[in-house]
């Protein structure tokens, strides 16, 4: 017999498992906070590297083999095209809003533009292969380095000239600065962090990567003092900013190329060529996974916006992959003509 005490404690059990079934997935959610939100579409022929966010508006520059693009990132429409480049490589905007820095490997220069017209003002002599480049905010200079020559060229963006040449150990990657004087590079083929003081114009400490094979991206959290290197091998090194000393090594996806780092939220990101993206929780210690995001194969890198909290990626359709060659030894598969297209990631 039913009686009304049963059905009371069975409606109690119901309302338990539902209050129960309704947190697992409110922490379900929580704990995959990201989602693809948009593809724009570009097109356009070549290969790619590095994209960057203009900090003063919205803005987002594409390297784009012979060209950049510029995009609107409130409606990803393409805003104007700086052409007539040879090979390029990264973007970085000086702090009064006006000019931008383009590191144009195939040139071995960087070239300048204005910000407002996209016109090219200046270019000026680097190494060989210039590919990372970064401005560092005290000293009002342009740091750009140099793949094929190892070293450093540092230009007053004042004048428009270059200040020193900086001999690095190895190949350098991506910099990074504190933006209180000091630059931090990966060292590709040695696994090391070198560390510059931008006043004097030298290397202050080198620090060896351990668990890190072919630190590529790298991402700065300043009020922690964290220094996010991505690596092959699936893994990213978090190193101490004042000291150098190997903080945590968590797993990655393959083929990384990029990293990035949200202050206000404390997370950490890597785009990985096996078409992931992953989100680590930089404000605890053991640094866990918070999510991977399935992407694109091929989107491995990246920029992240801090006004709205969006990561861009890129990537494109893929061809057969070539035969090896005594050449080269690890050929690259061609890529189809006008896939080539900007994936939006942002929070649900």
């Amino acid at each position: 017999m039913i009686t009304k005490k049963t059905c009371a404690a069975f409606g109690k059990l119901v309302l338990a498992t539902a209050t129960l079934i309704s947190l697992n997935n409110e922490q379900a959610i929580a704990q995959k906070p990201f989602q693809l939100q948009a593809k724009w579409a570009v097109g356009g022929e070549g290969g790619w590297d590095y994209l960057a966010v203009d900090p003063a508006m919205p803005r987002l520059y594409l390297t784009h083999g012979t060209r950049v693009e510029v995009l609107d990132t409130d409606t990803g429409k393409l805003v104007s095209n700086i052409s007539g480049l040879k090979g390029t490589h990264g973007v970085t905007f000086d702090d009064t809003g006006k000019f931008g820095y383009i590191s144009d490997g195939g040139a071995n220069a960087v070239v300048v533009f204005d910000r407002a017209s996209f016109e090219k003002v200046a270019s000026i002599p680097a190494g060989t292969n210039p590919d990372g480049i970064v401005f560092e905010p005290r000293s009002k200079t342009v740091w750009a380095f140099n793949g094929r020559s190892k070293n450093a060229t540092v230009i007053n963006t004042t004048q428009r000239t270059v200040v020193a040449t900086i001999p690095l150990p190895g190949k350098p990657e991506f910099p990074t600065v504190d933006g209180d004087g000091t630059v931090f590079v990966n060292i590709e083929d040695k696994n090391e962090i070198v560390r510059l003081d931008a006043a004097t114009t030298t290397a202050t400490g080198t620090w060896q990567l351990t668990g890190c094979d072919s630190p590529s991206g790298m991402a700065i959290d300043v009020a922690g003092h964290r220094l996010f290197s991505v690596c092959d091998g699936r893994k990213m090194a978090v190193t101490d900013s004042k000291s150098g000393k190997s903080l945590a090594t968590p797993a990655i996806g393959e083929g990384p190329d990029a990293a990035g780092y949200d202050a206000a939220h404390k997370l950490a990101f890597s785009s990985n060529g096996d078409g992931s993206l992953t989100i680590v929780d930089a404000a605890k210690s053991d640094y866990p996974i918070l999510q991977s995001l399935a992407t694109m194969r091929g989107a491995r890198t990246m920029a992240f916006d801090p006004r709205s909290g969006r990561i861009y990626l890129v990537s494109a359709e893929f061809g057969p992959k070539p035969a090896a060659t005594p050449e080269n030894l690890h050929p690259r598969p061609s890529v189809v003509p006008e896939s080539f297209i900007v994936l939006v990631v942002g929070r649900n």
